[in-house]
């Protein structure tokens, strides 16, 4: 019964509410009309800020290397539009400490943002302020919007600009600085290889000057010729062929393991050169890695604030809070009465 009296007393119909209005009808439209004078005020105050945007798309992050010097490519990766990977890795770049602090100290921000410089929260604040203007925005197209707000709209455009150049040089030091590292390991075991087959190549010479020069046709020739001077019982032939056989019994094995050695450690050299070609070109790009659709401009209208939005909802809010505010104090009085 408690429960349904309570419902009963707060429930309250559109007729109520008219003759609420009617009854209030100059303070609800003294306050309703404060709430319009003070957010138009308040808005007026509000020093404008505006908006420069720049448009991006993320290059592919394939290998340079790779999309220009390798030969069964299908196509051209290195001319293709990034996808969602390379989306977020721009992401997580325009994002970086890198860009934020290299902005920071060009613009001179912590003076333009009016911050003091020293005190316990100041830098936390200038980073705050930072965010609070400057935003990153993945579009549905899987393209990306640096957006910059400012009191200076040329002043907006070009940090806008700036960030976008940035990128560039963040991404290629990243890439740079690892494409140096595996040049490094390359080249070193380019020099180490070609250092084992020179020894090989020197071990070879060796047996080759023992007699051995191609051991599987001297072996058939020997042999062959060894059976011949057997047949005809030539002394002198037999025991030159003997020793023939015994200088290819002796170093026939290793030549033959030599000479195949030698051949797959040249393969490798040639793999380990083409790398070595790879990693130079690598360490030598500086392509972009964005395409920019909109570079940003000085806007020509503030974007911030929008004041008829203040005002409207302002005045909107200020008239429901007058309206409420007499209904309930209607219900008061009411009950007042009653009791």
């Amino acid at each position: 019964m408690t429960e349904n009296k309570q419902n009963k007393d707060f429930n309250f119909d559109s007729g109520k509410l008219l003759d609420v209005i009617r009854e209030n009808f100059k303070p609800i439209l003294i306050i309703t009309a404060l709430g319009f004078v003070i957010s138009l005020v308040v808005s007026l105050l509000i020093e404008p800020k505006y908006k420069s945007t720049v448009v991006l798309f993320p290059a592919s992050s394939s290998s340079v290397s790779q999309s220009l010097l390798t030969a069964n490519y299908v196509e051209k990766e290195i001319l293709k539009f990034g996808e969602e990977e390379e989306v977020e890795q721009m992401l997580q770049v325009l994002e970086s400490n890198y860009i934020r602090d290299r902005i920071i100290e060009k613009y001179n921000l912590m003076d333009h943002y009016n911050i003091t410089p020293g005190l316990k929260f100041s830098r936390s604040n200038l980073v705050d302020e930072y965010y609070d203007n400057i935003s990153f925005i993945r579009t549905e197209f899987n393209s990306i919007e640096i957006e910059v707000y400012d009191t200076d709209p040329k002043f907006a455009s070009n940090i806008a600009n700036d960030i976008g150049n940035l990128l560039d040089s963040v991404m290629n030091d990243m890439q740079k600085e690892r494409s140096e590292k595996a040049l490094a390991i390359v080249e070193n075991e380019f020099k180490n290889l070609k250092n084992y087959i020179n020894e090989l190549k020197d071990s070879l010479k060796y047996i080759q000057m023992m007699g051995i020069h191609d051991y599987e046709t001297q072996a058939e020739a020997i042999n062959n010729g060894y059976v011949e001077a057997v047949i005809k019982n030539d002394q002198k032939s037999i025991e030159i062929f003997k020793k023939d056989k015994e200088i290819l019994s002796k170093y026939g094995g290793t030549y033959t393991f030599l000479r195949d050695l030698l051949q797959y450690e040249a393969k490798r050299l040639s793999d380990l050169e083409a790398k070595l070609s790879e990693a130079k070109l690598d360490v030598k790009s500086d392509l972009t890695h964005r395409y920019i659709v909109n570079n940003a401009e000085p806007a020509e209208k503030k974007s911030y604030p929008v004041i008829w939005l203040i005002v409207v909802m302002s005045t909107i809010g200020s008239f429901i809070f007058a309206l409420f505010l007499f209904v309930l104090f209607r219900d008061f009085f009411k009950k007042k009465i009653h009791l």
